[in-house]
């Protein structure tokens, strides 16, 4: 009979579903040193976040196929470590989505209606109804930043209550938009015109302090705020000062840039304008018991010979065959988020044309691959390899698969074309034989250049003096240049450079760079 490891507390449903066909044996609080003598005899291991999985932990599991995290993240998990070994690594993304949402609702509500002042006052013997004059959410405009599944949850049940729905979402199609019953702005539209707004994107580069002073003044006076997704999406401080103000009415936050939230915090000084909970968004019963039952189910499945539904690894590919894919995984999944970038978020459509040797090989993984890729700017962490193909479609995105094993200019290469909000952009790229990765063409331009963190690519006309002139703007503003690329077609046409820079460029250059004589586009890209 095969052995579980389980070495945090879970729920007891988890427990009694691995034991229908396994061994689970319960070993918490293991140190690293322990968890490296334990786990040579087992075949699965479940753990939350208490547990770190790390890189001597895996290569001490001399029978290990599959580790399961009873959560969302994976950080505790050396995963790469994992794949390597041939461990599958599986989660559940989607155990707390109800609890999420629910509380946000429940957050709206209770801000609406002054909830939490209210039960205290009467608590302390007071019967001050007028001071608790609340208002209803019916009719009122719900704005929903970010139209995920726990946003587009949100928004169903805020239409049930006689809502009307705003959503910004630079990665849904209006059309999947419109069956959840929200119609598609932008950031300002939405903030300007909301009576509630609430907040469901990750943190990211992107939109960490993406709600700041300027942002909060385009609301309503009468306007409110809500954040269950993460802490630092909102600017703190310049928030404690709109609502002290009254330029902004209420806000109820559940997750704080700094948790547990600092004593010194100006939101703490703040009155009945903010509702403030300790990260409860999960802390439901019934999402710590789907959390344990989701994963406990993916290891039976797994240790029956069935797949798993969440794999934030590459499930069920023989070893060989991964060993031999892997580098083209990672290319393809590069060129997935390079071209998302360049397309300008929601996408419409990829094809992916695998081209040379690649055009042989078994290409669903690959395929898979730069989906992940293509999406991951949008789902950061929310996004694998199971689940790639599934938001794919739910987000409307038309994905077509062609082969050309005459292409030989590389003994293995891929090309993605997609279609977004600017327009249609495709990336080539393909791998050297060191197995180093290389951009070999942009939008047909050839180019040569290895992917790095932060990218500048511009399209312009080949004229003198032009890529002087944006080196030294670049230079004026302390932009250290790592390399530089250009390709043209024809002398005094079109032409495409690649910048790679030692750090993201600072806020407002790329207008500027736009207004330099000779530039039709110009796009970061951060990889």
């Amino acid at each position: 009979m095969p052995k579980v490891l389980v070495s945090d507390t879970v729920d007891r449903a988890g427990i009694e579903i691995l034991s229908q066909v396994a061994q689970v044996d319960e070993k918490t609080g293991l140190s690293e040193e322990e968890l490296v003598n334990t786990i040579p005899e087992y075949d699965a291991l479940m753990v939350r976040s208490g547990t770190q999985v790390t890189k001597n932990v895996i290569e001490a599991a001399n029978q290990l196929k599959i580790i399961g995290r009873a959560g969302v993240g994976v950080d505790n998990i050396d995963v790469d470590a994992a794949t390597r070994r041939g461990i599958m690594v599986v989660n559940s993304p989607e155990g707390n989505t109800i609890a999420a949402a629910e509380h946000a609702l429940a957050m709206m509500l209770s801000m609406s209606r002054y909830i939490p002042d209210a039960n205290q006052s009467v608590k302390k013997g007071e019967w001050k109804r007028k001071q608790f004059l609340g208002n209803e959410v019916y009719k009122k405009t719900l704005g929903v930043v970010g139209l995920g599944k726990i946003g587009s949850h949100v928004a169903v049940a805020a239409r049930a209550m006689g809502m009307k729905l705003l959503a910004f979402d630079p990665y849904i199609s209006a059309e999947r938009a419109e069956q959840i019953g929200c119609r598609l702005v932008d950031l300002d539209f939405l903030f300007q015109e909301s009576d509630y707004i609430t907040l469901h994107i990750p943190k990211t580069p992107e939109t960490k302090g993406l709600i700041g002073q300027e942002t909060l003044e385009k609301m309503k006076p009468n306007a409110r705020i809500i954040n269950c997704a993460r802490g630092g999406l909102i600017d703190e401080e310049a928030l404690a000062k709109a609502l002290e103000s009254g330029q902004v009415a209420g806000a109820a936050l559940d997750v704080f840039e700094e948790e547990p939230i600092s004593p010194e915090s100006p939101l703490l000084k703040l009155g009945k304008e903010l509702i403030a909970t300790p990260h409860l968004g999960a802390s439901t019963e019934e999402a710590q018991t789907n959390v344990a039952v989701d994963v406990a189910e993916q290891i039976r499945d797994v240790l029956l010979g069935l797949p798993a539904r969440s794999a934030v690894n590459i499930p069920g590919l023989n070893p060989e065959v991964m060993e031999k894919l892997r580098p083209y995984l990672q290319l393809a999944e590069t060129l997935g988020n390079l071209v998302s970038q360049l397309a300008g978020g929601r996408i419409e459509s990829l094809n992916v044309r695998l081209q040379g040797e690649l055009a042989d090989m078994e290409s669903k993984p690959v395929m898979v691959a730069a989906l992940k890729g293509l999406l991951s700017q949008a789902l950061r962490e929310r996004v694998n390899y199971v689940n790639a193909s599934i938001e794919a479609k739910e987000r409307g995105i038309h994905v077509v698969e062609t082969r050309d094993a005459s292409s030989r200019d590389y003994t293995g290469s891929l090309c993605l074309t997609a279609k977004g909000a600017s327009g249609e952009h495709s990336v080539n790229g393909a791998l050297l034989s060191d197995r180093e990765m290389r951009i070999t063409n942009i939008d047909e331009f050839p180019i040569n250049v290895p992917p790095t963190q932060n990218m500048l690519f511009t399209r312009h006309r080949d004229m003198p003096g032009i890529i002087g002139k944006i080196g030294s703007f670049l230079g004026s503003f302390n932009v250290n240049i790592a390399s530089m690329q250009v390709g043209r077609k024809i002398v005094r046409g079109d032409a495409v450079m690649v910048l790679s820079l030692d750090d993201p460029l600072p806020e407002g250059i790329l207008e500027e760079i736009m207004k330099v004589p000779g530039v039709r586009d110009a796009y970061t890209v951060t990889l």
